[in-house]
């Protein structure tokens, strides 16, 4: 039987209209789809998606069998999925978030699939979509907080082993040695495969919704307190052994082994809960009877996906060029009571924005000796690689985030180590259309509001930061300068004339 024949007749017609949609848009998105495969090849993070994908094919042909009993229908309503999708990839575009971009790729494809094939394709092929949005980078957002958690369980971990230890931030402080829960030691890697794991095995093992985000949720704990446990037997080995044998041993074992290991454990643990017997078809056939309402023909179906993507994307040209006007140089004057000051720091720093168009760095001091770092930067505008918000912006390498520090005058406050040891606090805040925050979020927010709606498209950062010296903390310089300074949103405005 020919691979054709094998293809009910009522299926060629929109499986040829689908697989042409898909080619359409991953051609027209192509940078997109080139930069997630990208990232699955490159980061170690990710490399879990390039086995995905043919599982999800996998999944597909599990469910053909029954899938070729229903008749597809192309459905209306999942336009308005297709135009949220390409809103959601514009604001990834006006905003520079490529996470927001790779997503509205992933869920055009999918609106395409319940658009062309209806609704009761799109609920048979539930998880397969479902597992799609797996595919979309996500979750290195959570490295900071994963490295603050993973710190306080090892330290929690080295005091009930009876070994004195000092924590600092992310920094741990032991008679064997001094330890960094680095990036690479978060967990991040290890949370987002079993992520990707548990949803799997969750969905092939349960048929209970209970059970399997009961499932998901031990899953995940579990993954983030096996590495607190892993940072904590590298640093007791090196208590106990050597430093440099605790370093090979964590090379060594840390990686597929560990996470073999700890799924072991996983699946172990919830084999008695299974419900799901292993001869169960993957859908209910049965609950898709029913007519389709809304349906439409295949050019009128095909159309009208075309023009929810099209209109979105017709806007963001529109808009997108437009650009504010910057001052030849940007103001910053020394605040009542401040002076300009010459005094080398103890350690450089010099935080970057790439593809900003002015930024300005002065250093001042006050009667009481207490010094300060003021940088202020500002873009026209704000397009791809040059974003107020964005990874390594404001940062400078040769400094080691250590820990997030309480606010200070509504600034985000991070915590920096250079060896020395140097300690910095950086108070950080956003000028964008009138909006001042500290939370990147709401900045990109609002940068995707003032280019989509016609608002201002400047963009401004302002970073108030000092060194610890003793008797004379970072946290108090901040603060009197700031109060001498006045509001940030008129310092801010005042750095690009506007007021």
């Amino acid at each position: 039987m020919s691979r054709t024949a094998a293809i009910p007749l009522p299926w060629r017609r929109p499986l040829a209209v689908l697989a042409l949609a898909w080619a359409a848009l991953l051609t027209l998105f192509a940078r997109d789809a080139a930069d997630m495969a990208r990232i699955w090849w490159d980061s170690s993070t990710f490399n879990h998606c390039l086995l995905m994908v043919p599982l999800i094919g996998w999944l597909v042909v599990q469910r053909w069998p029954l899938l070729r009993q229903l008749t597809p229908a192309p459905w209306a309503p999942a336009s308005l999925a297709a135009l949220g999708a390409a809103l959601l990839w514009l604001a990834g575009d006006v905003g520079g978030v490529g996470l927001f971009r790779q997503a509205g790729l992933v869920a055009m494809l999918i609106s395409a699939v319940v658009g062309l094939l209806g609704p009761k394709a799109g609920r048979a092929l539930m998880f397969p979509l479902f597992y799609m949005t797996l595919l979309v980078p996500f979750g290195e957002e959570m490295v900071p907080a994963l490295q603050t958690l993973t710190a306080k369980i090892t330290i929690a971990m080295i005091g009930w082993a009876g070994i004195p230890a000092h924590i600092d931030g992310v920094f741990i402080t032991t008679p064997g040695g001094f330890f960094e829960v680095a990036e690479a030691c978060s967990g991040v890697k290890f949370l987002i495969a079993m992520i990707a794991y548990a949803a799997l095995a969750a969905n092939l093992c349960f048929k209970s919704w209970w059970r399997r985000a009961a499932f998901m949720v031990f899953a995940a704990v579990t993954a983030i307190v096996a590495n607190g446990i892993r940072a904590f037997g590298t640093i007791y080995i090196a208590e106990k052994v050597d430093i440099g044998f605790a370093a090979s041993f964590d090379h060594i074992f840390y990686g597929w082994v560990f996470f073999g290991v700890v799924i072991l454990i996983v699946m172990g643990a919830a084999w008695k809960f299974f419900d799901r017997p292993a001869d169960d078809p993957p859908f209910d056939l049965a609950a898709l009877a029913g007519p389709v309402t809304r349906t439409l023909t295949w050019p009128k179906a095909a159309g009208l996906l075309g023009t929810a993507i099209a209109l979105p994307l017709g806007w963001g040209m529109v808009t997108g060029a437009r650009a504010g006007a910057l001052p030849p140089s940007l103001v910053l004057d020394a605040p009542p009571g401040w002076m300009a000051d010459t005094a080398a720091p103890q350690a450089a720093w010099t935080p970057r924005f790439d593809g900003a168009e002015r930024t300005v760095q002065r250093r001042y001091r006050n009667g009481r000796g207490q010094q300060v770092d003021v940088v202020i930067t500002a873009f026209a505008r704000q397009a791809e690689g040059r974003e107020i918000v964005g990874f390594g912006q404001g940062s400078d390498a040769r400094w080691t985030w250590a820990a997030a520090a309480p606010p200070i005058a509504g600034g985000r406050v991070d915590r920096m180590f250079h060896p020395g040891p140097v300690n910095r606090d950086a108070a950080i805040w956003y000028r964008l259309d009138g909006v001042t925050t500290a939370s990147p979020a709401r900045a990109k927010l609002a940068g995707i509001k003032a280019r989509l709606l016609g608002g201002d498209p400047r963009a401004v950062a302002l970073i108030i930061s000092a060194e610890d010296y003793p008797g004379a903390p970072a946290r108090d310089a901040i603060a009197a300068f700031a109060k001498s300074a006045g509001p940030i949103d008129q310092m801010a405005d005042r750095a690009i004339q506007i007021r």
